[in-house]
């Protein structure tokens, strides 16, 4: 079944859309508060499609990601209780902050930077970051260096690619589509 390369095909054409750097802001933007979808959907494609414009994007992606984490940030400081802890609730994600706030006990500044970089959901630490009052300008720049290499490390990985790779991956996108469904059903069953 051919799921994968249709959404695939449509992912390359919006990223050439004359609109896409403005979503890819708003994408990175929200993604550091609320929204479950990482920049990286957007920005791979758009490195991949334009290379010679991956820099600016990467630069767009991390400046709007981090202004993000700041709104984040500012969310978790001043409407903890009346806001995002209903939701937490609401979501049953208490044990995801309670391991979370324990993290930013134990390594500060470091779980910033190692959230920025990794896939690991980085709205969870910035509302963390504000509810717990830690640093703030540690907490942007651990959030400024950590999203900067990851996005420009995408940025460069499929610029270098360019637009060959996005016609060899479509060749793969099926099979890696549907490896990567199994491994979450894997990775959900594993973890209930």
């Amino acid at each position: 079944m051919k799921l994968f390369s249709a959404l695939y095909d449509r992912v390359l054409q919006w990223s050439q859309h004359r609109r896409a750097p403005a979503i890819l802001v708003g994408l990175s933007f929200t993604e550091s508060v609320i929204f479950p979808i990482p920049p990286d959907v957007m920005l791979a494609p758009m490195a991949m499609t334009q290379p010679q414009r991956a820099w600016f994007f990467a630069f767009l992606t991390t400046i709007a990601s981090v202004l993000g984490g700041i709104a984040g940030y500012w969310l978790g400081y001043f409407a903890f209780e009346p806001l995002v802890l209903p939701l937490v609730e609401w979501a049953g994600y208490q044990e995801k902050l309670a391991t979370v706030t324990t993290w930013f006990q134990s390594y500060g500044f470091w779980i910033i930077f190692i959230a920025g970089f990794s896939p690991l959901p980085y709205k969870l630490f910035t509302v963390s970051g504000g509810m717990l009052q830690v640093m703030f300008i540690p907490f942007v720049l651990g959030s400024l260096i950590s999203r900067g290499l990851r996005f420009y490390l995408v940025a460069w990985l499929l610029k270098t690619g360019g637009p060959k790779m996005a016609l060899k991956l479509r060749t793969y996108v099926d099979r890696i589509g549907w490896a990567m469904v199994i491994i979450a059903g894997i990775a959900y069953v594993w973890t209930r």
